[in-house]
């Protein structure tokens, strides 16, 4: 009796055990059930939404959030809805490609992210050995130069960034001497080499070359080894947080030189978390609503509508990826994968054709993408824009 006892006891909790493993397993955020409606098309965001990359995913979810809830109230792509989940990376490359691999039992049509490039270059060799296109925000020169033929970008690749700025410190600041700071990941050593190239190609010395790590808080070491070098300018490629911490110390120990930056650099998030340490930054700005452009204005006032915040360049990066599919599938007549990936190399879209575009783009046969951006920089605490730069193929 006693054991028939005991039998029905451990019954109990290896099916109440069970109960919970499951009710834990469908809590876990981006787990796939297989519930998917009949008439809708899948296109999951694979995106850090947590950890050292969270302000740029949550940036490019919201982007892709507004897009899609336009299009679904429009009726979708060809008749049908856009079911986009968001899946979270927690900024770890391992996790990203977890996340990916997941999706792949549901046939994804197109996926979107990861924004980090670290993550990028590990999760694009699974979209291509499916033959899935993938539509992200990574700027590292690398992803695009390794023959992948199902990889795009919404953001300028460095290749094509890198001697805007170049340029920029040549021509604009007349600068002979340049200090170095990056962030030891694949976004910023890939940034670190091409900067470094454009700066030999002009004869622009680099005086310091100071790496930091992702999630960095203390950045007082660093500073004073950029005070010893006595630059003319000083280049900032490291993540957003990174970037607002090491403005407040620079300003802490007053760093001489101009401080000149990329996209990220002069983000909104930024601007917030480095207050008046932000102001006099400058640098090449792929993507602002606050460019003297209707349509990125336009976008933004409807994005602080929506999430009550000012966005920055991921928003308007994961709205326009939303726009790309549209354009391209309505191009195609059908939900094809491998004819999406062929018809938007050399593709033109145009927010005549396709207003949610916002600006007109191209992408080339890597998957890089041609647009005009900006010269942009930080005033009284807002991102001024100062000049506009064509596309290069113009």
């Amino acid at each position: 009796m006693m054991h028939t006892l005991r039998l029905r006891a451990l019954s109990r909790r290896t099916a109440l055990g069970a109960l919970v493993a499951a009710a834990g397993l469908l809590a876990l955020p981006g787990l796939s059930t297989g519930a998917r409606a009949a008439d809708d098309v899948f296109i999951p965001n694979i995106v850090e939404l947590s950890g050292a990359g969270a302000v740029s995913g949550t940036n490019w979810r919201d982007g892709i959030i507004l897009a899609v809830e336009e299009l679904n109230a429009k009726g979708g792509i060809l008749g049908k809805k856009l079911n986009v989940p968001h899946l979270d990376t927690q900024s770890d490359a391992s996790i990203a490609r977890a996340q990916v691999q997941k999706v792949m039992d549901d046939k994804p049509y197109v996926i979107l992210g990861p924004v980090f490039s670290g993550s990028v270059l590990v999760t694009m060799t699974q979209a291509q050995q499916n033959e899935i296109p993938e539509i992200v925000g990574g700027e590292a020169a690398a992803i695009t130069q390794k023959g992948n033929p199902f990889v795009f970008r919404t953001s300028f690749g460095q290749q094509a960034s890198m001697p805007k700025i170049a340029n920029y410190i040549r021509d604009g600041l007349k600068a002979k001497s340049v200090a170095v700071l990056w962030v030891n990941n694949d976004f910023g050593k890939g940034g670190r080499d091409n900067f470094m190239k454009e700066m030999q190609a002009r004869d622009i010395k680099v005086v310091a070359d100071v790496s930091t790590e992702s999630g960095q808080v203390d950045f007082a070491a660093d500073v004073v080894k950029l005070k010893n070098a006595n630059a003319d300018a000083v280049f900032v490629y490291t993540n957003e947080e990174e970037s607002a911490r090491f403005l407040k110390e620079a300003r802490k120990q007053s760093l001489k030189g101009a401080m000149i930056g990329e996209t990220t650099l002069l983000s909104q998030k930024v601007i917030e978390l480095a207050g008046d340490a932000a102001n006099g930054v400058k640098g090449h700005v792929g993507l602002s609503a606050d460019a003297p452009v209707a349509s990125l204005n336009e976008f933004g006032q409807k994005f602080k509508k929506r999430f009550n915040y000012a966005n920055d360049h991921n928003a308007i990066k994961g709205y326009t990826a939303i726009y790309m599919i549209k354009a391209v599938t309505e191009k195609i007549g059908k939900f094809d994968s491998q004819a999406f990936a062929k018809a938007l190399h050399g593709m033109t879209i145009t927010p005549d054709k396709e207003p949610g575009i916002l600006m007109e783009a191209t992408w080339d046969q890597n998957g890089d993408i041609d647009r005009a951006s900006f010269l942009g920089e930080v005033v009284n605490g807002q991102q001024k824009i100062v000049e506009v730069l064509p596309k290069i193929g113009k």
